[in-house]
């Protein structure tokens, strides 16, 4: 463009920059062809539950899963109320902390979780679980999670539809999808759940999120395969990992391996 130019010599030259092959504009300007963010190549999470441990010993036995390789460890909260169980509370976790190298998630099936988040998150959790059907005010509650410096979940029940957490993706890091009903440990797994598990799959597809989907309850080297093709990828196991004959370390490491065979 000389010094000379007039404007209309010059919105001609804009013109003729903006539809060279060779503009590196035209890059900046067409967003469409750039991908909208990095893709999580999913793999999937083992995670036990302690709830077939022997609480007398507890923190061997957590030690004894770290070693096994697990990524975390799931501790079910039960009241006795809003699941007929009851089990331990937060000085329990409390104690056990220190004898873990992997996080904590505090599953917590209690009629009253706003009141309790508070000491599970100074209890050493690192994700906490409230179930969709005992909060009132949902959104509040996983909001007031991340407050406590805890990463949120929420966790729905094998009759509860996808739908209830719709209005929550933003609000939560992990969505729980239960395969028993919850209560006790060594129940059949729920096939009729995956379905779901496919649904909510999409609906975090769909809104570009990265949320772990998690499946708890019968979860076994042969049922992991149907909730991994549905869409989950965090996969919590009790009472078969802790009576798998070779050893909670094989579980793992079976379980793994079946999971990935599988994950979409």
């Amino acid at each position: 463009m000389s010094a000379r130019s007039t404007p209309r010599d010059r919105m001609a030259d804009v013109g003729s920059l903006l539809h060279s092959r060779e503009a590196p504009l035209m890059i900046v300007l067409d967003s469409r062809s750039q991908p909208a963010g990095p893709v999580r190549v999913r793999q999937p999470l083992i995670v036990p539950s302690v709830l077939p441990a022997d609480f007398a010993r507890i923190g061997k036995e957590v030690r004894e899963l770290c070693e096994a390789g697990v990524d975390r460890i799931q501790w079910d909260v039960m009241d006795g109320v809003f699941v007929p169980n009851l089990t331990f509370g937060p000085d329990v976790i409390a104690a056990a902390r220190p004898h873990s190298s992997v996080g904590f998630e505090a599953h917590l099936m209690v009629v009253n979780p706003d009141e309790l988040l508070p000491r599970y998150a100074d209890a050493g959790c690192d994700l906490i679980i409230v179930h969709a059907e005992a909060c009132t005010h949902l959104h509040r509650t996983l909001h007031r999670i991340r407050e406590l410096g805890a990463r949120s979940g929420v966790a729905v029940n094998p009759h509860t539809g996808p739908e209830v957490v719709q209005h929550v993706l933003e609000e939560t890091d992990l969505i729980l999808a239960m395969t028993v009903n919850p209560g006790f440990g060594g129940q059949a797994y729920i096939a009729a759940v995956e379905p779901k598990i496919a649904r909510l799959r999409r609906m975090i597809e769909e809104a570009g999120l990265d949320i772990e989907l998690e499946v708890d309850g019968g979860i076994t080297e042969h049922t992991i395969h149907g909730a991994a093709a549905a869409g989950a990828d965090v996969f919590i196991s009790g009472s078969w990992m802790y009576a798998y004959p070779e050893g909670k370390a094989a579980a793992v490491a079976r379980l793994r391996a079946a999971a990935a065979e599988s994950i979409r």
